[in-house]
């Protein structure tokens, strides 16, 4: 009976995903009708239609290759966005002259415009790298944001127990610091992860870096082939949300010796 408890699961969410597969189903219906079936696929193609480019696209090579190409980039600026937003919360933590002098180029970057840095990157760093860069700096700020004030919310009295224990700075940071930064990790990590993605692939979008998700969604768009853009889009959503919630697994399997 161990199969008992997914069907429930998978009954319970099915009722919202039905109902706005509904909508779209009616509202392509009444496109349709109003141009009176002249062009109904250049506006708003029925779910069917888009289905059956999803299932063409996936059965080819060239869509493995274009998903693992775009997850690698993006993967790649994700993880380097946290070690540097980690590495500048632990800076700036520790030093008054590294906040002043730090802190407003972080928000600087959090506030600026993607397709700004998009733009400039690049100018300097070619279409190739444009997309892991961009992803980088995108999480960057929330990692950094997220773990600064994990670090200043720290209770004093753990720390100064570390000190009277003569606790190495190793054994300090995975026994006092770990734990405590824990809940901000978790936090800075599932909302990074999403805004990597979407980052990334606006980034390619713009670069057309080869292969890559962003380059599939242009040239849809550029050949109007909007049943194609619909299964394109569907993909990243998809592969967004699965990463998302891999991450959330991952992270609560490997954070249960803090009692998360």
């Amino acid at each position: 009976m161990g199969w008992v408890k997914p069907l429930k699961k998978f009954l319970y969410a099915l009722p919202a995903p039905a109902f706005w597969l509904g909508v779209w189903q009616v509202c392509a219906f009444l496109v349709d009708r109003r141009l009176e079936g002249r062009g109904n696929e250049l506006l708003l193609p029925y779910p069917a239609t888009v289905w059956n480019a999803l299932a063409s696209l996936i059965g080819t090579g060239e869509f493995w290759g274009t998903v693992l190409a775009s997850l690698g980039r993006i993967a790649l600026g994700l993880a380097w966005g946290v070690l540097l937003g980690a590495a500048l919360a632990v800076l700036t933590c520790a030093s008054q002259w590294a906040d002043r002098l730090l802190s407003p180029a972080v928000r600087v970057v959090r506030a600026a415009p993607v397709a700004s840095f998009i733009l400039l990157v690049l100018l300097w760093a070619g279409r190739e790298r444009t997309p892991a860069i961009i992803a980088a700096l995108m999480v960057l700020p929330v990692v950094w944001d997220s773990l600064s004030h994990g670090i200043r919310a720290m209770d004093p009295k753990l720390l100064e127990l570390a000190r009277c224990y003569r606790f190495s700075r190793w054994k300090t940071a995975t026994l006092i610091y770990l734990p405590a930064l824990w809940p901000y990790i978790l936090t800075a990590l599932t909302t990074a992860t999403g805004l990597a993605w979407k980052s990334g692939v606006a980034a390619e979008v713009l670069c057309l870096p080869e292969p890559s998700l962003g380059q599939r969604i242009y040239y849809t768009k550029y050949y109007l082939d909007i049943p194609e853009l619909f299964a394109w889009t569907a993909v990243t959503v998809a592969l967004s949300m699965a990463l998302e919630q891999l991450l959330r697994a991952c992270l609560a399997k490997w954070g249960r010796g803090w009692g998360t």
